[in-house]
């Protein structure tokens, strides 16, 4: 069923208050972003017709079957923690959380939008839309205040990242992604008004509400980690972050300054040849190339230095190995990719998790696209405890203080949806 509504945000809002009443939901919205690499403004997933749950040690593998099971359209999520199974590596960092290491589902129903027409698919697509339909958004309940800490004092960051700069001029790493986690225990939210609060305060192209049972992921991710389209890879790492200015002329002076910074163009250039390398394994030879480099994109809460790279996929190669080949992303590791990621063991305090993992889709032609999971809060409603990660990138040239106060820049969105203070 195709239909039309003149009131888009009515209608997903409503659609997905509907949707919060099953297990499995999977929300994608793009926010009206220009990508050329995308196929729809809006994706909702419901209930799961088949799911798949897989841990560290056989996630791909699991995957590459079920996919091989499912050819339609399938939803789900990757957590950080699967480089275990790629590498040689380990995580023994305290989880609170205890998301799986990876989910996928096909849904029941599945709701497509694109300009001002919805597509719904569904064995009853009208049964659906009436349902959506009949929905009163409602407001929430107060909830208690939440007790929001961090795994790190200021003092203990500044130390570990000054301890993390010596390692690299030893020479052990050149970049890497050091990341803290900020939580709250006996936590009480609204997660789907969590969410709506979140994706209008920092709308971004690859936002996305998923639920899990009783676990939330509530996105606000302005990056894309890595899709195909055809026979052809994207891969869209963010390095280089800048706050937004108060007016227009200190806005497009913080812009220019971003563009020609020693240290950001530094790290998002070794995080590009990361990325160059992570997609050759996937690659007919000779097809990387760079699309884009240091493109300088505004988004309502910062500024971000994105680059896009680019390759032809290898004829008989599948699609989850083109995924295991550069996972985890590579700007959210760092290089030399597996020395940053055991050393980062080392220096954080907790699992990443979902966090630095991806969320998406595959499409039923095969194609697909994943965001990397950032500026995204995840709770767990059984155990009430709410986290999220942020990070920065510490390079030879990094001011740990400035990349402390980066870290609190890339909060600012997700406090103020919890009705916290912007800092701490």
């Amino acid at each position: 069923m195709i239909t039309n509504t003149n009131d888009l945000q009515k209608f997903k809002q409503q659609a997905l208050q509907w949707a919060c009443v099953f297990d499995a939901v999977c929300y994608l919205d793009s926010n009206n972003f220009n990508d050329p690499y995308s196929k729809f403004d809006t994706l909702i997933a419901i209930g799961a017709r088949h799911e798949l749950i897989a841990e560290s040690g056989n996630a791909f593998e699991a995957l590459a079957q079920f996919r091989d099971e499912n050819q339609g359209w399938m939803t789900g999520f990757f957590s950080y923690d699967l480089k275990n199974e790629l590498e040689q590596l380990t995580s023994s960092n305290t989880d609170q959380l205890e998301f799986p290491g990876s989910y996928f589902f096909v849904p029941q129903y599945l709701i497509i939008i694109k300009g001002d027409k919805i597509e719904i698919l569904a064995d009853d697509s009208a049964y659906v839309l009436e349902q959506i339909e009949q929905q009163s958004l409602s407001f929430p309940q107060q909830y208690p205040a939440l007790n929001l800490q961090s795994r790190f004092s200021k003092d203990e960051y500044l130390n570990a990242a000054e301890k993390i700069k010596q390692h690299i001029s030893r020479g052990d790493i050149y970049v890497t992604n050091f990341c803290q986690e900020f939580f709250a225990e006996h936590a009480e939210i609204d997660p789907l008004a969590t969410f709506l609060k979140l994706n209008a305060i920092s709308p971004n192209p690859f936002g996305g509400f998923f639920k899990w049972k009783g676990n939330y992921i509530l996105s606000a991710s302005p990056e894309r980690f890595l899709a195909k389209r055809g026979n052809k890879l994207i891969s869209q790492p963010i390095k280089g972050t800048a706050k937004r200015g108060k007016t227009q002329q200190e806005d497009e002076a913080i812009k220019q300054q971003l563009r020609t910074h020693t240290k950001e163009l530094q790290e998002n250039v070794m995080i590009v040849d990361l990325v160059r390398n992570d997609l050759t394994k996937s690659a007919k030879p000779g097809t990387v190339k760079t699309e884009e480099l240091f493109g300088i994109y505004s988004f309502n809460q910062l500024h971000q230095m994105i680059s896009t790279v680019v390759c032809e996929l290898q004829d008989g190669l599948s699609v989850i190995d083109a995924i295991r080949h550069s996972f985890p992303m590579g700007s959210m590791t760092g290089a030399p990719k597996i020395s940053a990621m055991r050393l980062m063991e080392q220096y954080e305090r907790s699992k990443r998790g979902v966090y630095s993992g991806a969320m998406g889709y595959f499409s039923p032609d095969n194609d697909f696209d994943f965001n990397v999971v950032i500026r995204t809060l995840l709770y767990n409603s059984t155990k009430h405890y709410l986290s999220f990660h942020t990070g920065s990138a510490i390079t030879y040239h990094a001011n740990a203080e400035q990349e402390y106060k980066e870290c609190l820049l890339k909060a600012k969105a997700i406090l103020e949806a919890l009705g916290q203070p912007a800092a701490y």
